[in-house]
């Protein structure tokens, strides 16, 4: 019973932290349904200096959004200080989640992580400001395994797929990743 516990946990967190989780992607997006037509490959944007800029921002709280991941899914510690720094709810719970989820079943995230972000919406006319990113993340060195003896856990193998986050901006000005998924079904 156990085992087949494990395999269902595994599972999850593989769906849940592959953007970081990271983590993680230790990281957290959930996995969505869809087929290839319905996302369409990155295109630049054209974007007067004002976009530019919050492009740059979003992508930098994205970076750091995937490093915090993997930092605090090596150490299985869901309240890692560097989470905080780049995550905002609801994104940042789930990822909490996952990480106390791995840890309770004596699992952590190994490898690297590759991401290959671009920006592909800005809109400062929200309330608040948002900006889409759209990623190609290979998952495939980044391995979901046993802390006690670094084997890896049946069913959490990585591959190349989609993945998307909203960066938000927040009163204090700060741009925090607020939303992810994991398309898995959509390789790049």
């Amino acid at each position: 019973m156990r085992g087949r516990q494990l395999n269902r946990a595994a599972i999850g967190l593989l769906a849940v932290a592959a953007v970081g989780s990271a983590t993680a992607c230790g990281a957290a997006p959930e996995t969505t349904a869809g087929t290839t037509a319905d996302r369409k490959p990155a295109a630049p944007v054209p974007r007067d200096a004002d976009e530019q800029a919050a492009g740059q921002a979003a992508l930098a709280a994205y970076s750091g959004y995937l490093d915090a991941s993997r930092a605090a899914s090596r150490r299985s510690d869901p309240h890692h200080p560097d989470l905080t720094r780049f995550l905002a709810d609801p994104l940042l719970t789930r990822v909490r989640l996952a990480i106390r989820a791995a840890r309770e079943h004596g699992a952590m995230r190994t490898g690297t992580l590759v991401s290959d972000p671009t920006v592909v919406s800005v809109n400062l006319d929200s309330v608040p400001a948002t900006v889409e990113i759209q990623d190609c993340l290979d998952a495939t060195g980044y391995r979901l395994v046993y802390a006690r003896d670094q084997r890896v856990v049946p069913g959490s193998g990585g591959a190349r797929h989609l993945a998307t986050a909203t960066a938000t901006r927040y009163p204090d000005g700060r741009w925090l990743i607020s939303a992810g998924a994991a398309h898995e079904d959509q390789p790049c």
